[in-house]
């Protein structure tokens, strides 16, 4: 979900609030699967209390805090993204994904080969 998240850059760029908020559930199974047990519990609070932020700034219709928001919410879960195998000289860094199941699947961190 992380991935999901970290696409929303150019939607919050923009202030697209729509896009951000069809994108809740996302930020929801993020928090809830990202710091597991009771060794995570403040990094858990710390990324509930940053969805909040983002979700107010969104309710407020305020374009400055939704961005700030979003990138300390970043910040603080540490979401890169998957890395963009499409944009590097037509050149792939690695192996392209090898069935559906893979996390690379019909992303741009993924390449089909045809021969």
């Amino acid at each position: 979900y992380g991935s999901r998240i970290a696409a929303l850059k150019a939607a919050i760029k923009e202030g697209d609030f729509q896009a951000v908020a069809a994108e809740k559930s996302a930020f929801v199974l993020y928090n809830s699967g990202a710091y597991p047990g009771t060794k995570n519990k403040e990094k858990k609070a710390n990324a509930i209390e940053g969805t909040n932020k983002i979700f107010a700034a969104i309710r407020s219709k305020d374009k400055s805090a939704l961005k700030k928001a979003y990138d300390d919410y970043l910040a603080i879960c540490e979401i890169t993204g998957l890395p963009d195998e499409l944009s590097k000289g037509g050149f792939s860094q690695g192996q392209g994904y090898s069935n559906d199941y893979d996390y690379r699947a019909r992303t741009k961190a993924g390449a089909i080969y045809q021969r």
